[in-house]
């Protein structure tokens, strides 16, 4: 896996790329923006989504997507509302059997799809891993230390990925757990705007602990009915992203709450950022998800209703505040 693609030009691609070129490896990132791919090129800085970081100069970025994935290994990391749709392009274009890490945090909103089964339904051939774990791309493209869990089924496939992107700065910790992997990416984006919601709105950090611990809990209780396994949950992609994604100030989603949480109106709130919010676009899918399920998810569904409900702030703090009191029995209750 010496020729890395990376499909996608935001912070996250943008970062995973700077990994791949310190591993030693060529790398082609896609993007659709041509100021992004002049930057890159030119400049050798994503001064769109990275600014100020310096970029290694073997990284060439392209609008050609055939070229991206004419490679060893794929990085798919678009937004995960339009992973399917570009992964579809890939497949159409090229052979897609080249091995892919879906690196998108997310649920599919329309289809309540986990990012592997979005793209298994349009590229049923390539063979997969998923990417997820406590990290900002500001850091990783910097050279901070990080460390990720990359969950593969295929062992030698998922050791061939670790070979490529591992550096010392950029740890990757295999499993084979997809699911829970997937779901504590996903989940945490939603517990995350909770918490910056609790934040801005004054309630303070013992709040946002008790959001932290509680929204773990049902965190957990979703994973484990999807068939997830605990040790994943306590793990990088689950405790250790969830706990980073709601205490960072570098988190998009906690932002986004903590905007709404002063004030700010959702929509207000997107519009002030070209960042993408996945929390905002999965909370939905994730409400749908546990009630099919049979899983109580109470601070999902208050996020929930006040991103797409209409539900006031204060409102959904106070049926938080008036649940029933109750026996704490793990995370799993």
């Amino acid at each position: 896996m010496k020729r890395i693609g990376v499909i996608g030009g935001g912070a996250w691609g943008t970062a995973l790329a700077a990994v791949a070129a310190r591993a030693g490896r060529t790398v082609t990132l896609w993007a659709r923006e041509t100021d992004v791919i002049e930057s890159i090129n030119d400049r050798h800085e994503n001064r769109r989504f990275l600014p100020g970081i310096p970029l290694e100069h073997s990284i060439r970025a392209t609008a050609d997507l055939n070229e991206t994935a004419d490679a060893d290994l794929l990085l798919l990391v678009t937004p995960a509302q339009h992973l399917a749709e570009t992964t579809a392009l890939i497949a159409e274009a090229t052979d897609c059997t080249v091995p892919a890490v879906i690196c998108p945090k997310g649920i599919e909103r329309r289809t309540g799809a986990l990012m592997s089964e979005a793209v298994r339904r349009v590229a049923p051939d390539m063979p997969i891993a998923v990417l997820s774990g406590p990290t900002f791309a500001r850091e990783v493209a910097d050279g901070l230390p990080a460390a990720v869990s990359l969950a593969c089924e295929d062992a030698r496939m998922g050791g061939a990925v670790v070979e490529a992107l591992g550096v010392p700065a950029f740890r990757p910790y295999l499993t084979d757990d997809l699911i829970g992997v997937q779901i504590g990416g996903a989940i945490k984006n939603v517990i995350a705007i909770a918490a910056g919601i609790a934040i801005g709105r004054g309630l303070g950090d013992n709040a946002r602990a008790a959001i932290v611990a509680r929204g773990f809990a049902e965190l957990v209780r979703l994973a484990v009915a999807k068939g997830a396994r605990m040790e994943t949950l306590a793990g990088l992609a689950g405790l250790g992203d969830l706990v980073l994604t709601c205490t960072g100030d570098q988190s998009r989603n906690f932002s986004f709450g903590r905007a709404i949480g002063s004030g700010t109106t959702p929509k207000a709130a997107l519009d002030s950022s070209e960042a993408v919010t996945e929390g905002h676009e999965s909370a939905p899918a994730v409400v749908t998800m546990a009630s099919g399920l049979g899983v109580e998810m109470p601070i999902v569904s208050a996020v929930h209703a006040v991103l797409h409900r209409g539900a006031s702030v204060d409102d959904a703090i106070g049926g938080l505040l008036s649940r029933p009191f109750k026996p704490e029995a793990g995370a799993g209750r």
